[in-house]
């Protein structure tokens, strides 16, 4: 790893000491945020509205642990949330006050309502497959993609069109506030959202803007798929951010090698502050490598519902040794070679038959994309062959349970003895860290190298903690399932101990405090 760009790491990870000030003297945030506005942007929103039986407009809040503390800052500031509307009764919404859970204050959130065909573009045809596959490094490029008419269409007329929307619905919250405002924008789909902002605004009024990007970031030879317009564009707009955040440092410094090779004319690299500097502007590139919310996962993990989950599938599951997956149905979470190393296992260790279930939970996600539904297919057809091969009349080796039911997957997360987290790449997969928080067994986590959480749970642990997997080798993960299986209880319980340690170290509230903090710092 380059030294300047360790040193940044070191920094983004907010170590108090290397940001200057004396240990116990860490600086109070809430007289910085009081003085701030605050606009949060990301394609889904805090909430979703929809029409109940008797025609009157209802709304839900998003459970994931981002969303939930996200609304945490919203306690603190005035706070607005940009979105684009999911359903027609966001349309209906448009824009307006919502209460927070906690009953203490409001989030003002608006929808950006784009045109059906614009919103396909910029999400069917370019965030979704064309950005994702890319920075997932999952494009067979001698096949795919083909960047034809069609689609320069979509960029145009969807992803740029979308992206300028957002900026100038951030821009009016801007002109509107009455103080500094602090502007978080969330992911690839709104790359473009800072260069149109910082062309509607004059520089003296422009927010300050933090955008952290969930998955990964491949290095330059990646980027070079896309052709010049595009990549140059996502660049640029990038770097006029003022902090940009990723979930490790390996992302960071891929980004700043890709601005160094690929941006025309020559971006100025800084390798050892972690800058990127284009006209006339400095991004400081940051690690923050996001979490979850350890006391409300373990306070939902003993609900009532839970509870009822892992009852039935104690029943279901009996004596057995249980393998357990959670993902999204996505190419990247590499399914087909999980259910290829079980079916190694099962042949090579045949005193497993009968003995263990292999329990994949799985969320089908962008189903109205090609490629993801294509995926899923291919799932459904590799778990079938394994039970069509060692099934019997009384055992399914293999148990699919798809569909999006959050209680079960921590039910079953709670029962598991190996837990199979083996992407090929993934910006953190936090079922890494809800795993070992969450399980009752001492079970033990197999990680993939390709995981974003493989440099917390793994490399800074010296190997302490889950055992390493590289994602395509099939014999080695089946080898791997095996040792895990066969492991004395005395070194599972200290592996995931040193585990559930780790992930109580750092939580989604300290992800985003480390966020804050280096605005602070770094007086942006």
């Amino acid at each position: 790893m380059d030294k300047g760009m360790e040193k940044g790491r070191r920094q983004s990870m907010c170590d108090v000491q290397s940001l200057g000030r004396p240990v116990g003297e860490e600086r109070d945030l809430s007289e910085f945020l009081a003085a701030r506005n605050l606009v949060i942007a990301s394609n889904r929103g805090p909430v979703t509205f929809d029409v109940d039986a008797e025609g009157d407009q209802v709304f839900e809040f998003g459970e994931g642990g981002l969303v939930k503390a996200l609304l945490g800052l919203c306690e603190e500031t005035d706070t607005s949330w940009i979105a684009s509307a999911q359903t027609e009764a966001d349309r209906d919404w448009g824009s307006g006050r919502v209460g927070l859970p906690s009953g203490d204050g409001f989030v003002d959130v608006q929808f950006v309502s784009a045109d059906p065909e614009a919103y396909d573009a910029y999400y069917s045809v370019i965030a979704n497959p064309l950005l994702w596959f890319l920075q997932h490094s999952m494009w067979d490029v001698p096949r795919a993609p083909i960047i034809d008419r069609g689609t320069w269409d979509a960029w145009n007329e969807g992803y740029m069109a979308v992206n300028r929307a957002f900026a100038e619905a951030i821009a009016d919250h801007v002109r509107a506030a009455s103080g500094p405002t602090l502007v978080m924008l969330q992911d690839y789909h709104l790359y473009l959202v800072t260069r149109f902002l910082r062309d509607l605004l004059p520089a003296d009024e422009c927010p300050t803007i933090l955008h952290f990007i969930h998955i990964p970031w491949p290095g330059p030879q990646y980027w070079r798929i896309l052709p010049f317009g595009m990549r140059q564009t996502i660049l640029e707009s990038l770097s006029a951010s003022d902090l940009l955040g990723f979930q490790t440092s390996g992302d960071g410094l891929n980004f700043l090698r890709t601005c160094e090779s690929l941006m025309r004319p020559p971006a100025e690299i800084d390798f050892a502050s972690g800058t990127v500097g284009f006209d006339g502007h400095s991004a400081y590139v940051r690690e923050f490598p996001i979490s979850i919310n350890v006391d409300g996962l373990r306070d939902f993990a003993g609900s009532a519902e839970v509870v009822r989950y892992r009852s039935e599938l104690e029943e279901q599951i009996g004596d057995r040794r249980l393998i357990l997956r959670v993902d999204r149905t996505e190419p990247s979470k590499n399914l087909v070679r999980g259910f290829l190393a079980y079916d190694y296992l099962l042949e090579d260790h045949p005193e497993y038959l009968e003995k263990v279930v292999f329990v994949a939970v799985l969320v089908p996600s962008r189903l109205q994309v090609e490629e993801y539904s294509d995926y899923l297919d291919e799932v459904m057809a590799a778990s079938g062959q394994v039970n069509a091969k060692h099934g019997t009349s009384d055992w399914e080796p293999v148990r699919l349970v798809v569909g999006e039911n959050y209680p079960r997957a921590i039910a079953a997360m709670q029962l598991y003895d190996v837990l199979l987290v083996n992407p090929i790449a993934d910006g953190m997969n936090l079922v890494a860290k809800e795993g070992p928080i969450v399980n009752r067994r001492n079970g033990v986590l197999l990680l993939s190298e390709g995981a974003g959480a493989y440099e917390q749970l793994y490399e800074r642990l010296g190997g302490r903690g889950a055992l390493s997997i590289a994602p395509c080798d099939v014999q080695s993960t089946s080898e791997l399932l095996h040792q895990a299986l066969g492991m004395e209880e005395g070194e599972r319980e200290e592996r995931a101990g040193t585990l559930r340690r780790a992930v109580e170290g750092e939580d989604i509230f300290d992800w985003l405090d480390c966020q804050l903090r280096t605005v602070v710092e770094l007086d942006l």
